[in-house]
């Protein structure tokens, strides 16, 4: 029986060889640049994601590990449950949780600490075809967001196609981008009147 795959012919390499770096179509990204190109593609890079009852401490590894700074939250079925950042393990919620509920801090799980999908906007991929890395900045400043999901009409409803990352935007530009918290709820804006 014939082998179906066969060796390919190799070769050393040269002495002085160097390693090929990304070419970009512009030498330098700026605000009017397409902000697709910063789009973080699910279709071509596998999403970052995570299980609801997954404790807000292994999220984080898992974060510092992928070198994200954000997880999808998926349900057993797959689907988008929420959005889980590390502002979110960080901050002052898994604490709040743990006091709340007498439970040890590694207690505390993703689906307590996440913000759920009924409370993510998105961005629709056919706006993003057109929108420059200014508008992504200013839509997360206005919003006090780190990420953005883009979303894509499939045949059974939206599929998140991508994100993009307030601190990758500043990366590639070589800015500092600094956003204000904002209040999504009147109980936020309670809380934040009582400081």
């Amino acid at each position: 029986m014939k082998p179906e795959f066969q060796a390919l012919n190799v070769r050393p390499l040269q002495r002085g060889a160097r390693v090929r770096t990304p070419r970009r179509e512009s030498e330098r990204l700026t605000p009017g640049s397409p902000a697709i190109q910063l789009m973080t593609d699910f279709s071509i890079v596998p999403a970052a994601t995570t299980a609801a009852n997954v404790s807000a401490e292994e999220a984080d590894r898992s974060m510092a590990q992928r070198g994200v700074r954000s997880l999808i939250v998926l349900s057993e079925a797959g689907q988008v449950a929420g959005l889980i950042t590390a502002a979110e393990v960080m901050g002052e919620a898994p604490l709040k949780v743990a006091l709340a509920r007498q439970v040890r801090h590694d207690e505390v799980l993703v689906a307590d600490v996440m913000i759920a999908v009924g409370d993510i906007d998105v961005i629709s991929y056919d706006v993003m075809k057109t929108a420059r890395i200014g508008d992504v900045i200013e839509t997360l400043r206005r919003a006090g967001r780190q990420h953005a999901l883009v979303a894509e009409a499939g045949p059974q409803g939206d599929e998140v196609r991508g994100i993009l990352s307030l601190s990758r935007i500043a990366s590639e530009l070589g800015i500092v981008i600094e956003t204000l918290p904002v209040a999504h709820t009147f109980a936020e804006v309670e809380a934040a009147l009582v400081r």
